[in-house]
């Protein structure tokens, strides 16, 4: 878990990086910036560039496509200088210039990058010292209302920045670091071209730690049971939500996942637990996230995927069933005089709500 609450500002250093497509330049502040000028200013830009990160729970790390970290820009930058070999703001320069370097796409826009470096942020209960970098894209226009003569006066500015609304940044963290650093990447565009941010800029992949593992397996499990249990077996809707509902009460109540336990407590047929492991072994080589046989279970993990995991019958536009167990306890049939099909239900207990 990343925590940034203790974190401090160490150094800022700002430069501004143009669209290399589009024969725009970036421009390298020639010093850093002296954030202990103004009280205010510091807790400001911890707001607008740490608090996305507070959900950010999946854990990225370095690497190069020729398994060679030290060609990794980002990487290899930050390294000298968490090693004293080169200055805060010689790092920041280096890391704009390659991020302009990047920026070929004819839609990326031009913007600020912020560079800084912090110390007391916490990964998993541990501090450490990290690298940030953020880039600003997009302006908006800011109304100021402020005292006047007889009352009060409107000014505006045009070319603002929202401090709620970061649209790119990176933390990385000074631990593992033979191992590609521990790195934490914010995305909000969510365009198509934005992919140049992780994959060109950064070059992270996912460090497939407890979280990802976590998270991984239940998205390949529920997918599994959506769409290729069908093929092998005829399972009702209500047979697919009553395996979903045993699967996540399996990673809500246990610390540590078992292969094993959970295909004889969970899925409880050989066969459809050899097709689940053959499909999990295809997802895994085929999006390089191999899967491990034991793990800790991730809680945060299982909160994010429990939306994704619904337990609700829709029957044409009348009713919605919702099945949280008793498999059991609901009978399917097929009504000739009506022509229609129905569920048949059986409780103890009446309650409205």
């Amino acid at each position: 878990m990343f925590f940034h609450q203790d974190a401090t500002f160490e150094n800022l250093s700002i430069h501004r990086v143009g669209n290399k497509a589009q024969d725009e330049f970036y421009i390298l502040s020639d010093d850093p910036i002296d954030i202990a000028r103004d009280e205010i200013l510091p807790d400001l830009l911890m707001q607008y560039f740490m608090k996305p990160f507070s959900k950010a729970n999946e854990v990225y790390r370095f690497y190069h496509p020729n398994d060679d970290l030290q060609l990794n820009e980002v990487y290899y930058f930050t390294k000298q200088f968490f090693d004293q070999k080169i200055s805060f703001h010689e790092m920041s320069q280096q890391l704009a210039k390659h991020l302009y370097e990047v920026s070929e796409h004819p839609k990326i826009k031009a913007g600020e990058v912020y560079i800084v470096s912090l110390k007391n942020v916490q990964m998993e209960g541990e501090e450490h010292e990290a690298i940030g970098i953020f880039k600003s894209e997009n302006k908006e226009a800011y109304l100021k209302v402020f005292p006047s003569a007889g009352g009060f006066d409107v000014d505006y500015e045009q070319e603002a920045i929202n401090i709620n609304k970061l649209d790119k940044g990176v933390v990385i963290v000074n631990v593992d670091e033979d191992d590609g650093y521990k790195v934490l990447v914010v995305d909000q565009t969510n365009q198509s071209e934005a992919v140049y941010w992780k994959d060109d800029f950064l070059k992270v992949k996912s460090r497939n730690d407890n979280f990802q593992q976590t998270g991984n397996l239940m998205k390949v499990y529920k997918n599994f049971v959506n769409e290729k249990i069908d093929e092998v077996f005829s399972l009702e809707t209500a047979d697919k939500i009553n395996l979903l509902n045993r699967s996540m009460d399996y990673f809500k109540t246990k610390e540590t996942f078992d292969m094993q336990e959970f295909e004889e407590e969970v899925i409880g047929n050989e066969q459809a637990a050899s097709l689940f492991k053959e499909y999990q072994q295809n997802f895994g080589e085929e999006f390089d996230m191999p899967f491990q046989a034991n793990f800790e279970i991730a809680s945060p993990a299982v909160k994010k995927m429990a939306s994704a995991y619904k337990s609700v019958i829709k029957l044409d536009k009348n009713f919605h069933i919702y099945i949280h167990g008793k498999r059991d306890y609901i009978e399917t049939g097929f009504d000739e005089d009506r022509g229609l099909n129905y569920y048949k239900l059986y409780f103890e207990n009446e309650t409205q709500s």
